[in-house]
């Protein structure tokens, strides 16, 4: 099957976006990333998986440590420069939480430790254990289809289901 096919349909799925966050030798480093997911309640445990090629791979490898910033809507500058796509975004200010430095104004901050990596096709999938969580109430930014999508792009009145 052709890849860009495979692309397509796996936008479909719409998520939020992530900046996964984490420090190598005093350096804070960033990765936007919308592969995210919670994996266990007891433990309490996330996933995040990163290419092999991806700068972030090595540097999670290295820290064993990292935070999920979940973004809020506000946010697409935030996401558009830790994808790269934007090469004048100025520098950004970090924060700490449990020693590992964070985005200011997103949603959800979550740190944690890794605790197991799989390996799994062209990723790896970084299993961390939560050490820490900080939410603040907001929208969320939102991917689907390739565009930053809104809440309230949805109709007010649609009946629940």
């Amino acid at each position: 099957m052709d890849d860009r096919l495979f692309r397509n349909a796996m936008g479909k799925f719409a998520s939020g976006v992530t900046v996964i966050t984490t420090e190598v030798d005093g350096e804070p480093y960033g990765m936007t990333a919308n592969a995210f997911l919670s994996v266990s309640l007891q433990p309490k445990l996330v996933l995040v998986s990163v290419g092999v090629h991806a700068q972030m791979h090595q540097r999670l490898k290295q820290a064993k440590r990292y935070a999920v910033n979940i973004l809020a809507r506000h946010q697409e500058d935030v996401s558009a420069l830790f994808a790269g796509q934007k090469k004048d975004g100025g520098t950004v200010a970090f924060e700490h939480v449990d020693g590992i430095p964070v985005l200011k104004d997103t949603i959800a901050t979550i740190t944690c430790n890794v605790v197991a990596e799989h390996l799994a096709g062209d990723h790896t999938l970084f299993i961390g254990e939560v050490t820490d969580l900080r939410l603040v109430d907001g929208e969320p930014l939102l991917f689907y289809q390739g565009k930053y999508r809104d809440l309230a792009e949805l109709p007010e009145n649609a009946p629940s289901r």
